[in-house]
C-alpha cells in the first residue's frame, strides 16, 4: 500500500514558475509508475504526466510538453511536477497517484492510490 501527500500548490501570475511535490509512504513506492493529475473547476480529471517505477520513461499530455517536467527520487519516496510558463488554463487542482504497475500509465482507472491534491491557481 502507497499512502500519497502532494505540496507546492499556491496562487501564481502567469509566466511564472511552481514545484509540486508528492511524498509517499510505503515500501511499494519504488516499484510503481507514478503520475499527475489535475482537475479544474466543473471539468473532469485529466491526465497530465506520468513517469515509470525507475524514472527513465516521461510522458506528458501535449498541452504541457515543454513546459512542465516529471522526475522522482526512489531514495526520498518522491516525485514532483516542475511547472513552468504557468497559463491560467493550468488552473487546477492537482493530484498525484501511484499505479498499479512500473509502467506508464494515462488512465486514471489503472491508478490504485491518490493524494488528497494541491490548488494550482494560475492568473492572467
Amino acid at each position: 500500500q502507497v499512502q500519497l501527500v502532494e505540496s507546492g500548490g499556491g496562487s501564481v501570475q502567469a509566466g511564472d514558475s511552481l514545484r509540486l511535490s508528492c511524498t509517499g509512504s510505503g515500501r511499494a513506492f519504488s516499484t510503481v509508475g507514478m503520475g499527475w493529475f489535475r482537475q479544474a473547476l466543473g471539468k473532469e480529471r485529466e491526465f497530465v504526466a506520468a513517469i515509470t517505477s525507475n524514472g527513465i520513461g516521461k510522458y506528458y499530455t501535449d498541452s504541457v510538453k515543454g513546459r512542465f517536467t516529471i522526475s522522482r527520487d526512489n531514495t526520498k519516496n518522491t516525485m514532483w511536477l516542475q511547472m513552468n510558463s504557468l497559463k491560467p488554463e493550468d488552473t487546477a487542482v492537482y493530484y498525484c497517484a501511484a499505479s498499479s504497475d512500473a509502467n506508464i500509465r494515462t488512465a486514471a482507472a489503472t491508478y490504485n492510490y491518490w493524494g488528497q491534491g494541491t490548488q494550482v491557481t494560475v492568473s492572467s
